[in-house]
């Protein structure tokens, strides 16, 4: 069975990797999420990802919550994705949910698969 938890280890915290992320990686759009990602050939193969619900789309920190929550559940149990080992490079990812509504958590695991199968196929 794998892993499945989200360590801290796993995700992006560094302020050089979040710049070098949004200044060199590639982008795209899959409802209900904007997704930055950025990928270096490495031996070490770590994959570590960020999280992001904008304040100017949901004043509130309890819906703000709600949905980094929702989206960290997708991602965590769908990760194994991006962790094959065909794939040996160095993955830096950004999620980042850009609309007003709410969505329900089924829609966001849809979406979360579809970026990250997205992203397996381009490495």
């Amino acid at each position: 069975m794998p892993d499945r938890s989200l360590p801290r280890t796993e995700r992006l915290r560094s302020l050089g990797a979040v710049r070098r992320l949004f200044e060199s990686g590639q982008s795209g759009f899959v409802f209900p999420f904007r997704y930055v990602w950025h990928a270096e050939a490495d031996a070490a193969a770590t994959t570590e990802v960020l999280f992001s619900v904008p304040k100017k789309f949901h004043k509130r920190a309890n819906k703000r919550n709600l949905l980094r929550r929702r989206t960290k559940e997708a991602y965590r149990l769908q990760k194994e994705i991006l962790q094959r080992p065909e794939h040996s490079a160095d993955l830096d990812v950004a999620l980042i949910y850009s609309t007003k509504e709410v969505l329900p958590y089924k829609q966001i695991e849809h979406a979360v698969r579809r970026i990250l199968e997205a992203i397996a196929e381009r490495l």
